[in-house]
Parts: structure tokens; sequence; C-alpha cells
């Protein structure tokens, strides 16, 4: 018997995240308010008031702000679909996805 993982338990996933404090190598960024630790090892010329592509804990990539809103747009989206897919199987009592 194959058993397919569940796609987000394979799933690795980086996101934009803004840049509020920098101490040495490392940033507090914030992620929709929640704030985290981010390595800038290998990104240079990151400043306060950036935003940054977070990954595992590391900054991979420096992002222009209109790329970076349009993805936690992108974000936003598919959190109210989720809502939206949610309340839908509690109406019906039938599992979508």
């Amino acid at each position: 018997m194959i058993v397919k993982p569940h796609l987000y338990q394979t799933m690795c996933l980086s996101i934009p995240a803004k840049v509020i404090s920098i101490e040495g190598d490392m940033a507090t960024v914030s992620v929709e308010g929640t704030e985290v630790k981010a390595s800038l090892q290998i990104v240079e010329n990151v400043e306060v008031g950036d935003y940054i592509l977070l990954h595992t804990g590391f900054a991979i990539q420096k992002l222009d702000s209109q790329e970076a809103e349009a993805s936690l747009k992108v974000f936003d989206e598919f959190i109210e679909l989720n809502r939206q897919l949610d309340e839908e199987e509690k109406i019906t009592g039938n599992r979508i996805v």
C-alpha cells in the first residue's frame, strides 16, 4: 500500500515579511502582525522597512514592496477562501477539500 503525503505536510513555503529591526546579521520581521527572527546572512543591503522573502528562518531574497504586498494580498484571499469553505462544510456536513 502506497500512502501519499498530504500537500501541506511536504510543502515548503517562503513568505514575504517586512523588516522592523536589524541587529547584526539578524532581523526581526513581521508577517501579518506576527514577529519572528530572520537571518540576513545570505541577503545583502537589507534595511528596516524593506520586505524580504522568508524561508525557514532565513531571508532568501529582497522584495520590492509592490511585489510583497501583492503576494500578501493573495495569501489573504486564500485565508478568506479557506474560511468560506470551512463555513460551507459546517452547513452542509460534507467535506469539500
